[in-house]
């Protein structure tokens, strides 16, 4: 039983990863069952909170798919490009690559400084440190045969959906590639992105509820999706604001001047190559402790960096990819985090003494092991192997 046992650890990162494609659900849903499915199998909950956690939160940039964070981010890089360059343009799918290969080592990483450092350095666990004993009876509910029916169905249509893009967008003649070139890079598909996510799962969550029936009617579906637009009003606030302020840069040429003084700085002294990318790396990841949002911050530091390492020669899509490694590596170990709350409740939870110290340095290790390794692993990419970040994307922009 060791053997599978060890493989939940590994499953419960890497699944956390992958939740990212669904926004921000993994802090809400997987998180809290990670800790249940661990004390279920007499392992210390909060170890299995913390795998998750790290799946979830200090992977935040790694996935298999695209998801909606690509297409927000590649937005304000494009913006922050063409500061530089009008006529530049960034795809959502601009780190695909790196973030495939990505995955893969967030999840091993995960899995061994789960296994080798924070829970060993838990213990056992102790019922009775429970806040609340009613929690240590939480059980995984057997799902019935309503919802296996409904979950079947919709699996069923989500690869209906997938098979009709993969024949719309493989076929070198698909209509969904790019009409001058043929690619995909550059396609309709890519540039309609958002739409196919929105599909991909609204489709199956809705044959799901009207076969379980959760959904009855059409006024169901509007109070869900009412439900969920109500919490992005704070993200549409900050939009307009960082769309104001990267106007503002662009504007004044205030952006221009920072970026071509910095880039002669950084000429004077020397500092280029990898060693230039990695303390941008550390920069993202230090700032980040101070601004948890990813796209706030990046709304905020993109105007000034991107067009900085453009001067010096670097490619946007590249210097985004540096930017996401110091930005999700540190998500795990700052206050600032909009869910470090939820996530320190869930813990109290199962350990009524967890205090925020409690936890950030129970995440301290995967921070540092992810911020490491995740680095080595873009250095290797970029300057060793010289390969792409993503489909289409260039390494190197010319210095002007």
């Amino acid at each position: 039983m060791n053997a599978p046992k060890k493989m939940v650890t590994f499953t419960i990162v890497f699944a956390g990863i992958m939740s990212n494609t669904a926004a921000e659900l993994g802090y809400v849903v997987l998180i809290p069952l990670a800790a249940v499915i661990f004390h279920s199998l007499g392992r210390h909950p909060l170890a299995g909170l913390a795998a998750a956690f790290a799946g979830v939160s200090g992977g935040y940039s790694a996935n298999l798919l695209l998801g909606t964070v690509d297409p927000l981010l590649s937005g304000i890089t494009q913006e922050a490009a063409r500061i530089i360059d009008p006529a530049y343009t960034v795809g959502a799918e601009a780190n695909w690559y790196f973030m495939i290969a990505s995955t893969f080592l967030i999840s091993g990483l995960g899995y061994f400084v789960t296994e080798k450092i924070v829970e060993p350095s838990l213990g056992e666990y102790n019922p009775k440190d429970a806040d609340d004993a009613s929690v240590l009876e939480t059980q995984i509910e057997k799902v019935s045969t309503l919802e296996k029916k409904g979950l079947l169905w919709a699996g069923i249509s989500m690869l209906i959906f997938c098979l009709l893009l993969a024949w719309t967008v493989v076929p070198a003649d698909g209509i969904l590639r790019n009409a001058e070139t043929g690619l995909v890079s550059g396609s309709p598909f890519l540039k309609g992105i958002v739409v196919f996510i929105f599909v991909f799962f609204a489709l199956p969550g809705y044959i799901y509820g009207k076969i379980t029936g959760s959904i009855k009617s059409n006024q169901d579906i509007v109070d869900a999706m009412s439900n969920a637009m109500s919490s992005l009003s704070i993200y549409i606030v900050l939009v307009f604001f960082a769309a104001q302020f990267t106007a503002f840069f662009k504007w004044s040429n205030l952006g221009s001047v920072m970026a071509v003084s910095g880039a002669t700085f950084l000429s004077d002294i020397g500092l280029t190559g990898p060693l230039l990318l990695i303390g941008f790396i550390l920069i993202c990841g230090l700032v980040n402790l101070m601004l948890g949002s990813a796209s706030a911050q990046w709304a905020v530091t993109a105007p000034i960096f991107v067009p900085m390492l453009m001067l010096t020669g670097y490619a946007p899509e590249m210097i985004q990819a540096a930017y996401r490694i110091g930005d999700s590596t540190t998500n795990i170990i700052t206050p600032m985090l909009g869910y470090f709350g939820l996530i320190l409740a869930v813990a109290m939870r199962y350990k009524k003494d967890t205090g925020v110290g409690t936890l950030m340095a129970m995440m301290l290790p995967y921070s540092m092991a992810f911020l490491i390794g995740w680095t080595i692993l873009f250095s290797v990419w970029v300057f060793v192997l010289g390969l792409p970040v993503g489909p289409g994307s260039e390494t190197f922009y010319p210095a002007q």
